[in-house]
């Protein structure tokens, strides 16, 4: 005898959404399903095709799973899936396996997410029934689910490091498990032309010498790759009112500060340029960066501007102390003189102190006139040497001797004057390593290049069968340069490919790697 089936109930029957909103319906009945069901649509049967909507009808459930996947339900905390990464340790351009166990067998569908809180960056969405898997918003094409639940990703890249969130929802429409694991994709023991925990961000003068009227730039280096934000201020003091600019690296937007003169323009890349500088523009400038991790780092950087009328043709002028270098820039385990021109003929004394800071604990040393003697402070290496004419020579120069240095003169009428020398130490650059994720490739298919050195804050250029690669529309360079994508691949990519890594004092090139490329 058949059995009458029992009238079939909406839930939710009543409810208002928004524009954008996600929703889920489900019907139901007291006791007898019926064997077959239709969906019905403002009293009119339909096929339930939605734009931008992935419906997965399984009897007696239809499942609504938008192009932003299933952003609204509540989140139940059991944590019966766990998520293994294999290999546990990976590097740039490997594949990781975001391995499922205890997957429930009886689910309706699950759901990769970036992220943990967000449910906006949808990777894909798999439905048991028909086995349909659907992309989301944050599909890349090097993603691959399984329907065991894992997740492989291919030649993976820094910005894939994050967290990774897993959501399998039951037969009834409810989520029974949310898991999240971080991946850490490693730059391995080389870096691909970024910066290392070890660098300290720096500020070059271009040109290392300027006069009234001119432009120069305060160009920054090593800046952290977690830029949330970064101030530029006049003076040593971070303070709102010596706030020259700002720029939010998230909105790409640059503000200005009070100190704002409408000759300063700040870059993304953290770099200031002052244009027509004037006498009064020198000084001390300090640029604070303000990472994602709420680290605050601050550097300092001494501009002087020098006058473009000579002073012997002004009798009322004195010549200023000045230091000179043959370079802003000296070679690890060489010699520097930082040479002192126009000392005062009142001259009483001098000191020079490492830093800005003319306080006893930074002393290097003092020389006094009148006694013709010299004394040494705390912070003297043993490889310094003074001479009578306030120049200070550095010996066998190491990393550490990087950064400002002051003199500070006495005369006899107890006037102290302070000059700033800042020094920059490098080193010449290794050969670097090109790393390819496969050397043959079939056409149409896509090809990364990284170009790893053990060094920093260094340039990076690509050679392509012995000559300067030119990019086509087709060709994509990493921010830094060091990484190199090419897809989709044609035959006329296949040859040598090399990358050359240099600094202010070296370069050097590496080894080269041959691209095949096969038919499809």
């Amino acid at each position: 005898m058949d059995v009458i089936p029992d009238a079939l109930l909406l839930s939710p029957s009543t409810i208002y959404f928004h524009t954008g909103q996600n929703f889920n319906l489900f019907s139901h009945a007291a006791s007898h399903l019926p064997l077959q069901s239709f969906w019905f649509i403002n009293g009119k049967p339909q096929e339930l095709f939605i734009p931008n909507i992935t419906l997965i009808i399984l009897d007696p459930i239809l499942l609504v799973l938008p192009s932003s996947l299933l952003t609204y339900w509540y989140l139940p905390t059991t944590a019966q899936v766990i998520i293994e990464l294999v290999p546990p340790n990976v590097f740039q351009g490997e594949n990781v396996l975001l391995e499922v166990h205890n997957l429930p067998e009886d689910f309706l569908a699950f759901a990769w997410y970036r992220g943990v809180t967000s449910m906006k960056r949808g990777i894909a969405v798999y439905a048991k029934r028909n086995s349909l898997r659907a992309p989301g918003p944050a599909y890349s094409g090097r993603q691959t689910v399984y329907n065991d639940g894992s997740l492989l990703l291919q030649r993976v890249i820094l910005k894939d490091t994050g967290f990774y969130t897993l959501r399998v929802i039951s037969r009834q429409g409810e989520i029974v498990s949310t898991t999240s694991v971080f991946l850490h994709v490693r730059i391995s023991t080389l870096t691909c032309g970024g910066r290392t925990a070890s660098d300290q961000p720096t500020i070059e003068i271009v040109p290392p010498s300027v006069a009234e009227g001119a432009n120069v730039l305060l160009l920054a280096r090593d800046l952290p790759e977690n830029l949330r934000s970064l101030f530029w201020y006049k003076g040593v003091i971070s303070f709102i009112t010596y706030e020259i600019a700002r720029h939010i690296t998230d909105e790409n937007s640059s503000v200005p500060g009070p100190a704002h003169s409408g000759r300063e323009t700040v870059y993304s890349n953290g770099s200031l340029l002052l244009h027509n500088v004037t006498l009064n523009d020198t000084g001390f400038y300090t640029l604070k960066t303000l990472s994602t991790d709420l680290k605050l780092e601050l550097i300092h950087v001494h501009l002087q501007v020098n006058t473009s009328i000579s002073t012997c043709c002004n009798p009322l002028s004195s010549a200023q102390v000045t230091v000179e270098t043959v370079s802003q820039h000296v070679v690890k385990g060489e010699s520097i003189l930082l040479r002192v021109h126009n000392l005062p003929e009142d001259l009483r004394d001098f000191s020079w102190y490492k830093g800005l800071y003319t306080i006893h604990p930074f002393k290097i040393v003092t020389y006094d006139r009148a006694m013709n003697s010299i004394t040494w402070g705390p912070v003297y290496s043993g490889r310094e040497m003074l001479y009578t004419n306030g120049s200070l020579l550095l010996r066998g120069i190491t990393e550490k001797d990087a950064g400002m240095y002051t003199i500070r003169t006495l005369n006899k009428d107890l006037q102290i004057e302070n000059v700033y020398v800042q020094l920059h130490v490098k080193k010449p650059v290794t050969e670097p390593f090109l790393q390819v994720t496969d050397s043959t490739v079939p056409e149409q298919s896509s090809v990364v290049f990284s170009c790893l050195s053990t060094d920093t804050g260094i340039s990076i250029r690509w050679l392509f069968n012995n000559q300067s690669l030119q990019l086509t529309e087709r060709m994509t360079l990493s921010p830094t340069k060091c990484g190199l994508s090419i897809d989709p691949v044609r035959r006329e990519d296949a040859g040598s490919y090399k990358c050359v890594v240099s600094n202010s004092i070296s370069s050097e090139t590496s080894i080269p790697v041959r691209l095949m490329v096969t038919n499809k």
